[in-house]
């Protein structure tokens, strides 16, 4: 486990557009671009927010989680949103746990206050686990906010307090 780096971004584009192309657990219909991955990347540096990688003994990327700002509003400055993916080949071997685990002791350490999970209510239980586990509470549901794959998608909204 690591800060993510300027040359991390290739790799992190890979595992995360294959979401977008294969799945609903991301709501984004467009892959992203590396320029876009890498403004985003300096947008969070600047700002302090953590944004770590999984690294395999060779030097592999595994995954990824980041905790973005939860609204521009600047009042909303403590609160963030959590994203955590995963490379296909290491689904269900713990590290979602692990990476959420670090991303919640740096988040933490970085003074944010509250963490919000935006989770996709259909396909992605193992994820609403995994933070329930950690002690995020479900505060809501969305029905019907996102459409993709000729569907109606709806979001699960969990919280933890950092305090």
């Amino acid at each position: 486990m690591r800060d993510a780096q300027i040359t991390d971004l290739p790799y992190i584009r890979e595992i995360y557009n294959y979401y977008v192309a294969n799945s609903t657990v991301t709501f984004d219909v467009d892959a992203m671009t590396l320029a876009a991955w890498r403004s985003k990347f300096y947008y969070l540096g600047k700002l302090g927010m953590p944004f770590i990688v999984a690294v395999s003994p060779a030097g592999q990327i595994l995954g990824y989680a980041l905790v973005s700002p939860w609204k521009e509003k600047r009042a909303y400055r403590f609160t963030v949103e959590n994203s955590i993916y995963l490379g296909a080949a290491s689904t269900s071997k713990g590290l979602g746990r692990v990476l959420l685990g670090e991303l919640i002791t740096r988040s933490k350490a970085a003074g944010l206050k509250e963490i919000i999970a935006v989770i996709a209510d259909q396909g992605a239980d193992a994820s609403i686990k995994l933070h329930r586990d950690y002690g995020f509470e479900e505060i809501g549901r969305m029905g019907k906010v996102g459409f993709k794959f000729d569907r109606w998608l709806g979001t699960v909204l969990m919280q933890k307090s950092l305090k």
